[in-house]
């Protein structure tokens, strides 16, 4: 089978959430397809990831400090930006189109058998066979370890069927409450299903009822919490203390006691919620360090130093002929105020240009809400995913905000609308579903 066949028949299975669906709930089936695979899972020591913010931007800091320490290294995300291929790394290169292919091939026959011998009731989601061929994929390359991100929730998700080394827990507010629940505590323990009796769990104070829901979980199964508050510097309120702004590359740099040495943690990473982040990451590297991985102070300045993560703040810089453009995931109403707090940091008295695409099912009122007073122009557009709010969409839910919106059916028209209304000494910001930020940026030949 060829590459784009795969894809193809990858993409037939459904989106992204295809396999939320109600009867798609059980990891007993994604178990069974691991089992005739001869269990690939139980070959690479993993670490797993959750959260509703940052379990990302975690999982490939940690993976740069893996790397860094010299281990084959891993790196299961989602979703991708430009090719599906991005969510399967080994020490940050994506897996290869005939790799892809083969492993599709394999799993997807697989599945098939199961099905026809009444061993699975149906085929694989698209997470499910994905995720399965990230575990095949590692195995087989001999990585040394793999860092994984959930793809929602925990509990049932298909990356939940490793015996974590470590399990990680980012920050959690609310996003799809149609599948996790519609409080933060109802989430909580959504993601707390990560969590293993007598494991290794490394968090950071949250909300109350966060706290309160993980905490029990902790002590319930008795798992070995692990802080990493002692990697957060502390931040002036209303200030941004570390940042080194340094036009097309700003970056924080703060200095760090780690493993009994003192580090410069400089992180690409930009916004104060990223000092959390790499918190989380600098805390699960030095547990992992006393379970006989070779990690060092070292390794670990060098790796948050490398760390790639493109689509969050990443910044293409002004050409002659056009304005700067930021591109920056902000889905949800935290990832909202986050960008908005970086913004007003980096760029107070700078005129922005926003190109805003979001999901239907996504809090669009209320980002918008966040987002739009700091903007002169808004140019609403919609990704090439069924699931898109419409620009109509967009413009009733900001009804309440009296910044100038622009509509553009699709994101290349954005873009131009946005390069107009910016100029040449502008700034543009691409943000919204990760899918508008992935059209832009592939529009645009932005390398991820």
């Amino acid at each position: 089978m060829s590459y784009e066949n795969a894809v193809a028949r990858m993409y037939a299975l459904g989106h992204e959430l295809a396999h939320t669906a109600s009867h798609k709930f059980d990891l007993k089936y994604m178990r069974v397809l691991l089992n005739a695979l001869e269990h690939p899972e139980r070959r690479v020591p993993g670490v797993l990831i959750a959260g509703t913010n940052g379990k990302g931007s975690t999982a490939a800091t940690l993976a740069s400090i893996l790397q860094a320490s010299g281990l084959r290294t891993g790196l299961y995300t989602s979703p991708h930006l430009v090719r599906i291929n991005e969510r399967i790394r080994i020490n940050g290169a994506a897996i290869a189109d005939n790799d892809f292919a083969l492993l599709h091939d394999m799993v997807d026959r697989t599945a098939e058998r199961l099905v026809t011998e009444g061993e699975l009731p149906w085929h694989p989601s698209f997470f499910e066979m994905l995720t399965a061929m990230a575990f095949e994929y590692f195995s087989r390359k001999k990585t040394d370890i793999a860092v994984l991100e959930v793809g929602m929730g925990g509990r049932l998700d298909a990356t939940n069927v490793i015996e974590p080394r470590v399990s990680v827990i980012t920050d959690i507010s609310l996003d799809h409450q149609k599948f996790l629940g519609n409080t933060v505590a109802e989430i909580a323990r959504e993601k707390a299903g990560i969590l293993r009796a007598n494991g290794v769990a490394v968090l950071l104070p949250q909300q109350r009822e966060v706290n309160d829901v993980i905490g029990n979980a902790v002590l319930e199964l008795g798992s070995h919490a692990v802080s990493a508050v002692p990697y957060v510097p502390p931040v002036s309120p209303g200030s941004d203390n570390y940042l080194v702004s340094n036009a097309a590359s700003p970056s924080y740099r703060y200095p760090l006691q780690v493993m009994g040495d003192e580090i410069t943690v400089e992180t690409p990473l930009i916004g104060r919620h990223q000092l959390r982040n790499v918190a989380l990451a600098i805390a699960a590297a030095e547990e992992l360090s006393r379970q006989g991985f070779p990690i060092t102070s070292r390794s670990i300045e060098v790796g948050v130093r490398n760390t790639r993560w493109p689509g969050r703040f990443h910044v293409l810089p002004a050409a002659k002929s056009s304005a700067e453009i930021i591109f920056d995931v902000a889905h949800n109403p935290a990832g909202a105020w986050a960008l908005r707090s970086t913004l007003s940091a980096l760029y107070e008295e700078r005129p922005l240009t926003f190109v805003f695409g979001a999901m239907q099912d996504k809090a669009v009122r209320e980002i918008a809400e966040i987002l739009f007073p700091m903007a002169a122009h808004v140019v609403a557009t919609q990704a090439e995913n069924p699931r898109s709010a419409t620009p109509a969409d967009i413009r009733e839910a900001a009804s309440r905000i009296a910044t100038d919106i622009e509509d553009a059916a699709d994101v290349a028209d954005a873009l131009s609308c946005a390069k107009m209304l910016a100029g040449p000494n502008g700034t543009i910001v691409v943000t919204g579903s990760i899918y508008v930020v992935g059209e832009a940026m592939r529009a645009l030949g932005v390398s991820v």
